[in-house]
């Protein structure tokens, strides 16, 4: 047999082995139907170019380091204390000026699994049992605290913590099964994302390499407690901050790597349309008081994941190789967690691009809170807060 025979040979076994994953070693081997859909994005020259050349996110300050794990959102009361952060375990912590202390929880089923100290993702077993609070805001009127948990919905808890109060758990007979982030306005409407009706936070992974499109944006009126879904068919839906005079609100659509402007006044109120396309995947946003918007990306976008994007057959080959899912994710990163942020102007320009490339200092950036000249940067994968001095 020439070599191109044994070449046929070996690529049609292979392809025979993905098709059929007999050891079940694939990493979507306990999906059995999982679905890979195609991704609308820009053509490659139209992603932003804009780049930190001097990696400043370097000269950032490592805070906490290995006292809380996986702090996605931060978040001051409306006295100015904190941090406040959601950490893997389930836990909502506050830094009370000297230690970490216990705030508040969402999950009435906490039990010894719930570890202190997991492993980076160690955790991800017993999440739904312990809760994973992600994003945080306070009503400033009140003091209540309203929390974004990815399985226990949209809760409330007062200024004094604890169990908090579940106030959706499900929209139109769907369950939240994803619940990310949220902004509340001054009359008490809370605007949130359920990034997917099919995955749960602990197979994210899985959720980022299907696209698929059942993440819905809705609203809370805390007066009426009705619940109404805005927007269906998103793809990742994540972060959410609105503007300065509560005209419009941002969110991002993770998979598709844009930003989406949403008005809730004026002749437009009710009707979205692109604020900007970005270069990554981003995460949370947050509103400084400038009104300018501060956007975590997780990761920037690579011609591989470019084309995976585009290419639905191309990830769903890949997906069946036996190799697990971490190192599709690795893969996906280019190989090594790093971390890039951005601001945009109200008008949907880019003012600001910080990073740090090579992960030296900040990696993986969940969200960006702007307080007194520095930036307060949480990681739902990292052991620790950074924070970036602005001056």
């Amino acid at each position: 047999m020439n070599l191109t025979g044994i070449l046929a040979g070996i690529f049609l076994l292979a392809a025979v082995y993905c098709a059929l994953d007999p050891f079940r070693h694939s990493a979507i081997a306990d999906f059995p139907d999982f679905q890979t859909v195609k991704v609308d994005i820009p053509p490659w020259s139209e992603l932003p170019k804009d780049k930190d050349a001097e990696n400043l996110l370097q000269k950032s300050e490592v805070r906490f380091l290995n006292e809380i794990q996986g702090p996605e959102s931060v978040a001051f009361d409306p006295q100015g204390r904190g941090p406040y952060t959601g950490i893997a375990d389930g836990r909502i912590v506050f830094w009370n000026g000297n230690s970490w202390s216990d705030f508040a929880y969402t999950s009435p089923n906490r039990s010894k699994i719930c570890d202190p100290k997991p492993t980076i993702l160690g955790y991800l077993k017993n999440e739904h049992v312990c809760g994973r609070p992600l994003g945080l805001r306070f009503d400033k009127k009140t003091g209540d605290m309203y929390i974004a948990d990815a399985y226990f919905g949209l809760l409330k808890v007062g200024p004094d913590g604890g169990l908090a109060t579940p106030l959706v758990t499900e929209a139109e007979g769907v369950p939240l099964r994803f619940t990310n982030d949220l902004d509340i306005d001054d009359d008490g409407i809370i605007y949130f994302t359920d990034s997917s009706a099919k995955f749960q936070r602990r197979n994210f992974m899985h959720l980022v390499f299907s696209s698929e499109d059942s993440g819905r944006l809705l609203k809370y009126d805390t007066h009426t407690k009705q619940t109404t879904v805005l927007l269906r068919h998103l793809q990742f839906p994540n972060g959410v901050s609105l503007s300065k005079d509560g005209s419009f609100f941002i969110f991002c659509e993770g998979s598709k790597g844009r930003l989406i402007k949403y008005f809730t006044k004026g002749p437009k109120a009710g009707t979205s349309e692109l604020f900007a396309n970005l270069p990554g995947f981003p995460d949370n946003i947050r509103t400084n008081e400038k009104g300018e918007f501060w956007v975590a990306i997780h990761t920037r976008r690579s011609i591989y994941t470019y084309l995976c994007a585009l290419f639905p057959k191309l990830r769903i080959i890949m997906l069946k190789l036996p190799i697990p899912i971490k190192f599709h994710y690795l893969l996906s990163v280019g190989g090594r967690l790093h971390a890039l942020i951005m601001k945009y102007s109200p008008d949907g320009k880019i003012l600001q691009v910080l990073e740090d490339t090579q992960g030296k200092v900040v990696r993986a950036v969940s969200e960006v809170e702007e307080r007194d000249g520095k930036l307060w940067l949480g990681s739902v994968l990292m052991s620790f807060i950074a924070v970036y001095d602005l001056d």
